[in-house]
C-alpha cells in the first residue's frame, strides 16, 4: 500500500502541481485548501506525511503542526515564504522536520518527502540498532523513542530524537551539521546557509535546560560541529 501524503496549501496551482509529482511517484495524495479542512483530515484520516503551508485560511499551518504532534510522529514538511523566517523557526520548534521556501522545485520537494519517509520507517521498524543508549545522564530508548535526562522525561520531536541519537552513538566525536543532516535525511546539504540543524540544537538545549554559553551536554566545536562527551 502506498503512503498517503496530506498537502495543506491554499494556492491551488501549487497544491495541484505538487500532488501531480507525488502521484507520479506512486503516493496517495489528499489536498486541503483551508486550514480547517486540513485539521479535519488530521483528526479523521490516516496520514504518513504532511506538507503544510504556514499561511492557510481558517487555521494556520503552525497550529496544524501543533495538533499533529499531540498524537502523531509522522514527518511534517513546512512551506514558507521568504519573509516568514520567524514562522519557519517556530514550525521547527513545534515539531516540523523540514521546511522549504517558496518558490521551490517540485522534484526537490519529492526528494525530501522520500527522505523523510525513509528516515521515519527506519526508526519505526525493525532496523537493528542498539536499543538503549546512556550518555552523561541521557537515556535514549530507540525502540520506544523515549528520552530521559537525569530520570526526567524529555518530550522530543522525531528529528530532535534523531540528533541526540547520532551524538550519543558518536559520543566524544564531533559531528558536523552537514554530516548530521545527511545521516538524518539521507540527502545532501541543500543550501550553504541551511540552519535546520542549528535551530533543532537550540531547541534541544532549551528542553534539556542547557546553557548556550556554557553547555553541559551538547557542545559546539566552532567551525566543526557538535558533540556530546561521555
Amino acid at each position: 500500500m502506498s503512503e498517503k501524503i496530506l498537502i495543506a496549501e491554499d494556492e491551488k496551482e501549487i497544491a495541484d502541481l505538487v500532488a501531480l509529482y507525488l502521484e507520479n511517484e506512486g503516493f496517495q495524495v489528499l489536498k486541503c485548501f483551508t486550514g480547517t479542512d486540513a485539521m479535519e483530515a488530521v483528526s479523521s484520516g490516516q496520514t504518513d506525511l504532511a506538507i503544510l503551508d504556514i499561511m492557510l485560511p481558517g487555521v494556520s499551518g503552525l497550529e496544524i503542526c501543533r495538533k499533529i504532534r499531540e498524537k502523531h510522529n509522522y514527518p511534517i514538511i513546512m512551506l514558507t515564504a521568504k519573509s516568514q523566517e520567524t514562522d519557519k523557526i517556530t514550525g521547527l520548534a513545534l515539531g516540523a522536520d523540514d521546511y522549504m521556501t517558496k518558490p521551490f522545485l517540485p522534484l526537490e520537494l519529492v526528494a525530501r518527502v522520500k527522505a523523510q519517509l525513509r528516515r521515519y520507517k527506519r526508526y519505526n521498524t525493525g532496523v537493528k540498532q542498539e536499543e538503549v543508549l546512556e550518555v552523561s545522564g541521557l537515556v535514549l530508548n530507540n525502540k520506544t523513542h523515549e528520552c530521559f535526562l537525569n530520570e526526567r522525561p524529555l518530550n522530543l520531536t522525531p528529528t530532535e530524537f534523531a540528533i541526540l541519537r547520532i551524538l550519543c552513538e558518536r559520543k566524544g566525536q564531533v559531528v558536523s551539521a552537514e554530516d548530521m543532516f545527511h545521516l538524518i535525511w539521507e540527502e545532501e546539504y541543500y543550501v550553504k546557509n541551511n540552519n535546520t540543524i542549528t535551530v533543532h540544537i537550540r531547541h534541544l538545549r532549551e528542553k534539556m535546560g542547557d546553557s548556550f554559553e556554557n553547555p553541559k551536554y551538547i557542545k559546539t566545536v566552532w567551525g566543526c560541529g557538535y558533540k556530546i562527551e561521555g
